[in-house]
């Protein structure tokens, strides 16, 4: 559920003035985070990714590569229903594929 209700303030951030702090500290972390969407997604441009796809991509790369505070297979399985509810019909396996290429070329499955 918190990870539902931070996505959810991910992608509407963008359109307030004073988003949650976590959000906040997320989006101050984004020059860390996006290029490391960017190495797993390198077919999807930023720009040409849906909105919803990108707040669950980013979240999970925080939470895989900065936060490192719930195991790799719970933060992709979550991010994955996430994009179950949220996304479009694609976005379940694209986030899937997504993460765990970026876990691979992290070596995040070896520690």
């Amino acid at each position: 559920m918190r990870r539902s209700k931070l996505v959810q303030h991910l992608f509407s951030s963008s359109f307030q003035k004073k988003p949650d702090p976590v959000v906040r500290h997320i989006w101050k972390c984004l020059d860390r985070i996006d290029p490391q969407i960017v190495n797993s997604a390198p077919e999807w441009p930023l720009e040409k990714l849906n909105p919803v796809d990108l707040a669950i991509l980013r979240l999970a790369v925080y939470e895989l590569t900065i936060d490192k505070k719930a195991p790799f297979k719970v933060i992709i399985d979550e991010a994955v229903e996430l994009a179950k509810k949220y996304g479009g019909s694609g976005s379940p396996a694209f986030i899937n594929g997504s993460l765990g290429k970026l876990v691979r070329l992290n070596s995040l499955d070896q520690a």
